[in-house]
């Protein structure tokens, strides 16, 4: 598949062949997808001969720590000097998976927003605005880690492409897409799994690695929530509440609580899961989390009730109030909108 243009594949080449000093920055809170991405896209320009950093705005999630290349990336929020010193003596800043700038967080996004720096935004979300030179955006795309196979491909990059970069794309691939069960009906993606596996990787083990890695008080409060999580009157909606009380008593880590959001779609009839999370630290901001099938558009839902977006089966959003409160906002949003 051609996702860049000759044209595009020339200013993308001049960008980088001008830059010596480049950054791959990634969301607040990431995920496989933002962390895969960054990895394979900063393996590739370093085989350049590039001096590459990720930067990710916070922590990611401990069962991505076996990525290649997970140990090399800089923390904003622990290394914020550090970053923004990086940052300044750029040449080129690559924007991944994310649309906007405060996506990397208000200070982060400010500060990037600033630099004079130029920039390549490459990602899959509906309505990119971050001032770049070069948008790649495709909506359509299951994730920015297919986008970044793509790139590569286009850019004449598969041949010479190692297990460790293919691995880090599919990773980024499948947890995009809960291990391809939703968006990733599109026969491409198979074929660029295809290609993968050519290239050695264990895609068997990757899922291992992320899916198959919990702690026994994870999985108890995997428990508590099912137990306690409220279903519509009609059956086809749901949502729970994660307190940072329960999050305690479970010795919550980050990403104790991915792929909980999905658990309650395997109820027949269901339709729509919602997350409610309160935030480790900051009192009154619930993060929302949206899962959906077939037609139903959680990402409405989300733009609507919990200023928030993404896709049509997996969105997400947050919430300035009370766990309460958030409550009070699904309930409504259930009641709203038409299963």
């Amino acid at each position: 598949m051609t996702l860049l243009d000759e044209k595009n594949i020339s200013e993308f080449r001049q960008c980088v062949g001008e830059a010596q000093n480049i950054v791959v920055m990634c969301h607040k809170n990431p995920d496989g997808d933002s962390v895969g991405s960054s990895l394979a896209l900063s393996r590739y320009l370093k085989s350049l001969g590039k001096d590459v950093t990720v930067i990710a705005p916070d922590a990611f999630p401990d069962f991505l720590q076996w990525l290649p290349g997970t140990q090399e990336i800089v923390r904003y929020d622990k290394y914020k000097e550090k970053a923004e010193m990086i940052l300044k003596i750029s040449d080129l800043i690559f924007c991944l998976d994310f649309n906007t700038l405060s996506r990397v967080g208000d200070d982060l996004g400010a500060f990037i927003g600033d630099l004079k720096t130029k920039k390549i935004l490459i990602d899959h979300h509906i309505g990119p605005d971050v001032p770049a030179v070069l948008t790649v955006s495709r909506q359509e795309m299951s994730s920015t880690s297919e986008m970044v196979f793509h790139i590569l491909d286009n850019l004449g990059a598969y041949e010479d492409m190692d297990v460790k970069t293919a691995t880090c794309i599919y990773c980024g691939m499948m947890t995009d897409t809960g291990a391809f069960t939703y968006n990733s009906a599109s026969p491409e993606i198979y074929h660029i799994i295809a290609r993968l596996i050519e290239k050695g990787i264990n895609k068997d083990k990757i899922y291992r690695n992320v899916y198959w890695v919990s702690s026994v008080s994870r999985l108890r409060m995997w428990g508590h929530v099912l137990q306690n999580f409220h279903v519509s009157d009609d059956g086809h909606a749901s949502y729970f509440t994660l307190s940072r009380e329960t999050m305690k008593k479970y010795n919550y880590i980050k990403g104790d609580a991915e792929g909980l959001v999905n658990m309650p779609l395997q109820i027949k009839g269901m339709r729509l899961s919602i997350s409610l999370r309160e935030d480790t630290e900051k009192p009154n901001l619930i993060w929302v989390s949206l899962r959906s099938v077939d037609d139903f558009p959680c990402n409405k839902m989300a733009g609507e009730y919990f200023n928030g977006g993404g896709h049509h089966n997996a969105s997400g959003g947050r919430l300035f109030c009370s766990l309460a409160e958030a409550e009070e906002i699904a309930k409504r949003a259930i009641r709203d909108f038409k299963y």
